[in-house]
């Protein structure tokens, strides 16, 4: 890739050692003749990343999630450094980050480009979401009838507590833990996955990326909240449907150049080996 010459920073401080982190490499940038910026502030307001080369995301992953909007209108990748907990998305550690950086800024790093989800809940409303759409009852115990249609064929309807439409990046997150498949990143699809479905046969739903998926109310006394990747939520207007589509824009996501998304996974959710006769 080519060099950074100007490098945005959006430090988490809630996250332990990520402001002292940040004073670690703001200098190591500004050594090397990279201009920087720097904000404590996510999501991110409109613009903030236009001109940029790059930014660097020093949190966890719901950090970068609140950057991931900005950086997939702008085209600037993001260079994600975990101080949270799973860091599925922020890649790089600590450490690989202070003896990393300076390879980073010169371009020893390589980008991939993850897909994201474009919902619309009405005329002129509509949000992007990196790992998911989570469609349910305002009221978290109320159960509701949701009718699902892909490109105006009806596929069913769910008596659920909620619905969750994944990307492939977003698999790993609450579409896992609702029981739903893991999908490797690069896979063009779609992951439909109801939350606590009142019939046993009620299973996740794999469709392709360019399909229209269409999500109507049929619970007459319920009020739908839709999130945004757990941040952002949108407004629903009683009879409207929900439309879930592919976003046009993909977000660009630094990565070291021997980055294995397998690898991730067994670190991330501790997968282990078979048995082992120790005899």
């Amino acid at each position: 890739m080519k060099p950074i010459r100007k490098l945005a920073f959006v430090v988490n401080e809630d996250k332990p050692g990520a402001h002292a982190l940040a004073r670690e490499l703001v200098p190591i940038a500004r050594l090397a003749g990279v201009k920087v910026k720097q904000t404590t502030r996510f999501p991110l307001p409109s613009g903030w990343l236009k001109g940029w080369d790059a930014c660097c995301v020093i949190g966890g992953d719901g950090t970068l999630l609140g950057v991931a909007r900005e950086s997939a209108r702008e085209q600037v990748p993001i260079i994600g450094v975990n101080r949270g907990s799973l860091g599925f998305l922020t890649t790089f550690s600590a450490d690989e980050a202070r003896t990393q950086f300076a390879g980073l800024l010169e371009g020893a790093f390589r980008v991939t480009h993850r897909a994201m989800l474009d919902c619309s809940t009405g005329p002129g409303t509509h949000d992007l979401a990196l790992n998911d759409v989570l469609i349910k009852d305002e009221i978290n115990s109320r159960l509701v009838r949701l009718e699902v249609y892909a490109d105006d064929e009806l596929v069913t309807d769910y008596t659920c507590d909620g619905l969750i439409f994944s990307t492939p990046t977003g698999s790993t997150a609450y579409n896992l833990s609702a029981g739903g498949p893991i999908i490797h990143p690069s896979a063009g699809v779609i992951a439909m996955t109801p939350i606590c479905p009142h019939t046993l046969s009620n299973r996740s739903i794999i469709f392709r990326d360019s399909v229209c998926l269409r999500v109507v109310n049929r619970s007459p006394d319920s009020r739908l909240l839709v999130a945004m990747d757990g941040q952002r939520n949108l407004k629903v207007a009683a009879t409207s449907p929900i439309e879930i589509t592919i976003a046009q824009p993909r977000l660009p996501l630094a990565q070291r150049p021997d980055y294995s998304h397998f690898s991730v996974v067994r670190t991330k959710l501790k997968w282990s080996g078979g048995f082992v006769d120790k005899r």
